[in-house]
């Protein structure tokens, strides 16, 4: 009798083991992605000529965050699309131009990361093909004090896996990515010199594809928006609590990349455009866990099959450093 209440006992347990593994299962279920159109975006089926199947297009409503917006997105299914970064460290070339050059092989190409203008030179980080070939600023002065800020990318692991992630490059030449940013914040004592144990421990890039830009808007699913700790305040010209046509990228919980832009500084009548906050929480509503602020304003643009999508806020195209894109 004893043997059986000893055996049962066990039995007991293990049912409740199992049962709690199958919990643990369910709760990593990934849901399937919003439907755009659910929250009032359109389709654009036929506007900007034939995609692949595996690529949508969709226009904002007219409101976004009780705004007046003019905005896109470009859906890509990453099961079947492909990612790829144009540019280099030195080069200088409308959106048009990039499509003329690549021979219009990419049916969906959007403005990078930034760059100084006149110079045509990337300060924010390029990676194709496993290589390196421009890296984030590495040094931001700020009332005669300088700054080491871990800045955001946006990149394709070699393992295939898309993320947002903090990253700086070191003296010797090694990017390394963080899970959170080096807190520093203008206007008090500048942080260390990032490494591979500070802010936390480095891991070095292992990206095949990447884009820098910032800040980073949204991580594992949550709003992050830190602009503060990557010194894109004010002084930078980005301008984070501002109105201003943007530029964003992120990917979903279902390996769907989400290139984003909206228009602004009032070229249609009464489109400012949108600050950090407002693009993350589109974003987010989108269903993307990771996304990144590009390089806007003036250098904001988006073309379908060779045509733009919206106004350029300067009236035409700026010449760019970097541009993504989809096929």
């Amino acid at each position: 009798m004893k043997n059986i209440s000893k055996y049962w006992l066990l039995f007991m347990i293990a049912a409740m083991s199992a049962t709690s593994c199958s919990d643990d299962d369910n709760e990593k279920v990934v849901m399937p992605d919003p439907d755009p159109t659910t929250l009032g975006w359109v389709k654009q089926a036929t506007e900007f000529g034939t995609l692949p199947e595996y690529i949508s297009v969709y226009k904002s409503p007219t409101e976004l965050e009780g705004m007046k917006a003019i905005a896109f997105i470009a859906v890509a299914d990453m099961s079947k699309a492909n990612f790829a970064t144009i540019g280099d460290q030195i080069y200088s070339k409308t959106p048009n131009q990039i499509w003329q050059a690549e021979q219009q092989k990419y049916p969906i190409i959007m403005n990078g990361g930034y760059f100084v203008m006149g110079a045509g030179k990337s300060v924010s980080l390029l990676c194709r093909e496993g290589e390196v070939l421009a890296v984030n600023s590495q040094e931001e002065i700020r009332s005669q004090k300088s700054y080491y800020p871990t800045r955001g990318i946006f990149q394709l692991s070699k393992n295939g896996r898309f993320s947002t992630d903090w990253a700086y490059t070191t003296a010797d030449g090694v990017t390394y990515t963080y899970e959170e940013p080096s807190p520093n914040k203008s206007g008090y004592e500048p942080q260390p010199i990032p490494s591979a144990y500070f802010p936390t421990r480095g891991v070095k890039l292992n990206a095949e594809t990447a884009i820098g830009g910032g800040p980073i808007l949204l991580k594992d699913g949550n709003v992050r928006n830190t602009f503060t700790e990557e010194l894109f305040d004010e002084e930078s010209g980005v301008a984070p609590e501002n109105y201003h046509p943007r530029t964003a990228i992120g990917v979903t919980a279902n390996n769907k990349v989400v290139f984003f832009v909206c228009e602004g500084r009032s070229v249609t009548e009464g489109v400012k455009g949108m600050n950090m906050a407002m693009i993350a929480n589109v974003l987010k509503s989108l269903g993307c866990v990771d996304a990144m602020n590009l390089d806007g304003g003036g250098s904001t643009c988006m073309l379908v099959n060779g045509q733009p999508v919206i106004k350029p806020s300067a009236g035409a195209q700026r010449a760019i450093t970097t541009a993504v894109a989809l096929k």
